[in-house]
């Protein structure tokens, strides 16, 4: 069985009331007006004792009788027009409500129950509102976490497939010289020169395990640290000094030119470890005559080496783990391809931009770190 509106169901009720009073109301009018009811006389007695006496009875009642038909139909006329009014305007915010919440559950953008009375309907349409706005602020939160816990569970499994490869070619090499050392083919059979490569192949491995572990929780790491105010001036110069050494030793010119009580909010143990490898990376790819220059340009911290330029298609592929370019890849000098990959995964854990960009004047990289979040 079709249901009735709520339009039709409250006109019928409110009109049914207000033609069950006006019923009531008329019949009473008529019950009143009956002889038995009704005896009105007008008495009038003066100093001469002259008396008379009037009978409007009939009068009454026949008058209260024509008219009652007339009142009758007026009354069922202005109930109608009353019961419609107030029908409509009961329901035609309910019916609004009802048509906004459907397209809400259909999780329509843009929809907005616009309620202007501020009574009890007013404040429900508002509750929605708000309801919905949470809600779709709480589905927007929770499909950004989840594209960022699935781009996380993404680049962990990269990480390992690269951490895997990465470790099976020095396995494997370590694994074919044993076994020819114990089979004693050929220059193998010399233990005096190849067990110490085997030596030096393990204390290889040992490295690249310590930094495969030491990446693996750069995450743990990046949560765990509490941002305080730091003296940058005096952070760069003490992590300058070791690299100003090696520099000297490499031929390598050192140019440090750091403003004074520079201070800025962050994780320092976090900053330190991404600014050394910056500076690391700086050192190793500088050849010997080349000048390193580390200065600060107003809220941004500059570390330029003179070296040649990386192209641009290789600058994307950087900051991947263990990526090194095909240019140089000397382990000895290019390290296990993590240092970019740290520096990427902490600088963006603190919200700090960066830029590693070509100079054309010198020849050389640069890298950019903008420290206008954490001023």
């Amino acid at each position: 069985m079709k249901q009735i509106k709520i339009f039709p169901k409250t006109f019928a009720y409110t009109l049914g009331l207000m033609l069950f009073i006006v019923g009531i109301a008329h019949m009473l009018l008529y019950l009143f007006t009956q002889p038995e009811w009704l005896d009105v006389s007008v008495n009038s007695q003066v100093e001469t004792s002259f008396s008379t006496s009037l009978n409007v009875t009939d009068y009454v009642t026949k008058a209260v009788l024509k008219a009652l038909p007339l009142s009758l139909i007026c009354c069922v006329i202005v109930s109608i027009i009353c019961s419609f009014l107030f029908s409509r305007k009961f329901t035609v915010p309910i019916k609004h409500i009802s048509m906004v919440t459907g397209q809400m559950a259909q999780m329509q953008e843009g929809v907005f129950c616009n309620i202007n009375p501020k009574d009890e309907i007013g404040i429900l349409a508002d509750n929605i509102n708000y309801l919905y706005q949470s809600l779709l602020s709480t589905i927007e939160n929770l499909e950004i976490e989840k594209q960022r816990v699935s781009e996380s569970e993404r680049s962990k499994v990269d990480f390992l497939r690269a951490a895997s490869h990465e470790l099976k070619t020095p396995i494997t090499a370590l694994n074919a010289t044993l076994e020819n050392m114990i089979l004693g083919i050929g220059k193998y059979k010399d233990y005096d020169t190849f067990l110490p490569e085997c030596k030096e192949m393990t204390e290889h491995l040992a490295e690249m395990i310590h930094d495969i572990l030491e990446a693996s929780k750069l995450g743990v790491s990046a949560k765990n640290e509490t941002a305080i105010r730091v003296d940058l001036s005096n952070m760069i110069s003490c992590l300058c000094e070791p690299y100003i050494l090696i520099a000297k030793t490499k031929g390598i010119v050192f140019h440090l030119d750091i403003e004074d009580n520079f201070s800025v909010v962050l994780p320092p143990h976090m900053f330190e470890k991404a600014i050394s490898n910056i500076l690391a990376n700086a050192v190793a790819y500088t050849e010997k005559g080349g000048k390193i220059s580390v200065y600060f340009d107003r809220q941004r911290i500059i570390v330029e080496n003179e070296c040649i330029p990386i192209p641009i298609d290789t600058l994307q592929h950087l900051f991947e783990p263990f990526y090194r370019p095909d240019f140089d890849r000397n382990r000895d000098r290019g390290g296990n391809g993590l240092g970019l990959y740290i520096v990427d995964t902490f600088l963006k854990s603190m919200g700090i931009s960066y830029a590693f960009l070509p100079m054309k004047e010198p020849s050389g990289m640069k890298f950019v770190i903008n420290l206008d979040t954490v001023i």
